[in-house]
């Protein structure tokens, strides 16, 4: 049962809405905002491969581990005190991020970051759905909170692109401060505490099996692209996925799992969470590549590779604002289906690149590719939860929004290291990475140029996975699914 202490009036429900869409941005963001500055943050901390991986994705892994479990502690504690909590540990992450000095206090800090922004969408989405009782009113609220968080997404890496024009690096993270601060004002002004009397315990032991089968695998593949694989890394792999076998298996046997194994058994609530996952899988390790494409391979400043994936941002806004109204021509299948077949097909166009030229590939590529991710964005929580009963409701809502963090997370831990392998393989073997490969004094031109074709091979060999991989979905979505999905 889910008790709001009192009932806002018309007009602060919709100020307390804006006050809750400012942190969904934030979050959203900082997902993908250091797409396009992780060059700037390469040549100033000088990391090495695998910590720049940590770098971009620590932060999504950490959302992703803990969103379930803070889900509950919301329910049970209040989703106000939770959100207020984590607000300020995301600030508090984003100042230290901002004025790092090694790569190690960079990661810590995005971890920070990370644990703080678990708190923030589950929360702000039931705190949300308090604020409008009125059943077309909360529609129209719970879907300009899912436009706004891949807004977020879509135009992080351009902020960031604009911002670095003038400023250094640590400007991506210090803009969050005073968004926190002001939110930190406002919200028990116009919020009110929200909680679920009847919600569940929480499982450590599974988000502690869940995080670290994660974590230990996830290291055991960077460390293996980076660096070849040995002993070490089959050591930590092998208790990597026994955690994870060991998490699955308890799942099936205690009362109040994290992660609720039947409600896969569905095929429609399946291809959706797969779609989230895969999606945000192939989003991030494509924009993370192509902003380091951009600006090192073919040597743009930071404001002219901004701007080649604006067209990409903006298709990408309009679709998902637009969503509800091209599933009500084509239907749910046919939007569904769409979603793989665009960006599988608008990624494959990533294998037109070349170490000369690639603007136009790249930016098709970004507009093809973000109508898919525009459908996916808005449509994937929407059938997961139609394809459950009313009481999975909030289970399969978590499920969705997990799939999204954990598949930004993976795309650039996996497919990121695809992308390292290859240059750890066809590059000139003077450093890990193309931005050290290229600051290496007195570095010859054949040099430069053996590894910038490198960088390209790892980009279409990461371009033909995740492409074909989406396709590939494609054509299982429109064989399984029921002509007429549920509603």
């Amino acid at each position: 049962m889910i008790d709001a202490i009192a009932l806002p009036s018309r007009r602060s429900s919709w100020l307390g809405l804006l006050t809750v869409l400012s942190l969904v941005l934030l979050v959203a963001m900082d997902g993908s905002v250091l797409y396009l500055a992780i060059p700037r943050v390469t040549a100033a901390l000088k990391p090495t491969a695998d910590q720049t991986l940590w770098i971009l994705d620590i932060y999504g892994f950490l959302v992703s581990a803990l969103l379930i479990a803070f889900g509950t502690i919301g329910d049970r504690h209040g989703r106000l005190k939770l959100i207020m909590i984590g607000a300020s540990v995301f600030g508090l992450g984003s100042l230290g991020a901002a004025f790092s000095e090694t790569p190690a206090a960079l990661i810590a800090c995005r971890a920070l970051m990370g644990l703080g922004g678990a708190t923030l969408l589950p929360s702000g989405l039931a705190i949300v759905s308090a604020l409008f009782p009125d059943p077309r009113e909360r529609a129209q609220a719970i879907g300009l909170f899912a436009a706004t968080f891949a807004a977020g997404f879509a135009i992080g890496p351009v902020l960031g692109g604009l911002l670095l024009q003038s400023f250094a690096w640590g400007v991506v993270f210090l803009i969050n401060v005073p968004v926190v601060v002001i939110f930190l004002v406002a919200a028990p002004v116009f919020l009110r505490e929200v909680r679920d009397a009847g919600s569940g315990r929480i499982d450590l032991a599974s988000l502690l099996l869940s995080f670290l089968g994660l974590l230990l695998t996830v290291w055991s593949v960077k460390t293996a692209a980076a660096d070849g694989f040995g002993s070490r890394q089959a050591l930590v792999g092998g208790l990597g996925l026994g955690a994870l076998a060991l998490f699955i298996d308890r799942q099936r046997r205690i009362d109040d799992p994290l992660l609720d194994l039947n409600l896969f058994r569905d095929p429609v609530f399946t291809i959706a969470i797969l779609t989230g996952l895969l999606s945000l899988v192939v989003w991030s390790a494509t924009g993370s590549l192509s902003g380091i494409y951009l600006q090192a391979v073919l040597d743009h400043p930071v404001l002219a590779a901004a701007l080649l994936t604006l067209p990409g941002a903006i298709t990408l806004t309009v679709t998902c604002i637009g969503t509800s109204r091209i599933v009500e021509r084509v239907g749910r299948k046919a939007a569904l289906v769409a979603t793989h077949a665009l960006i599988g097909t608008g990624v494959l166009l990533l294998l037109l690149t070349t170490v000369e030229t690639g603007g136009p590939a790249l930016i098709a590529s970004t507009i093809v590719a973000g109508l898919g991710y525009g459908l996916s964005f808005s449509l994937v929580a929407e059938i997961a939860v139609s394809a459950v009963p009313a009481e999975r409701a909030g289970a399969a809502g978590s499920i969705a929004e997990t799939s999204n963090e954990l598949g930004n997370a993976l795309g650039i831990s996996l497919l990121g290291s695809v992308s390292a392998l290859c240059f750890r393989l066809f590059g000139p073997g003077l450093a890990g990475t193309l931005n050290e490969t290229l600051a290496h004094p007195g570095l010859p031109p054949e040099a430069a140029l053996q590894a910038k074709q490198a960088f390209v091979t790892g980009l279409h060999a990461v371009a033909g996975l995740a492409g074909t991989s989406t396709l590939l979905v494609a054509v299982a979505a429109g064989l399984w699914l029921p002509r007429k999905l549920p509603t």
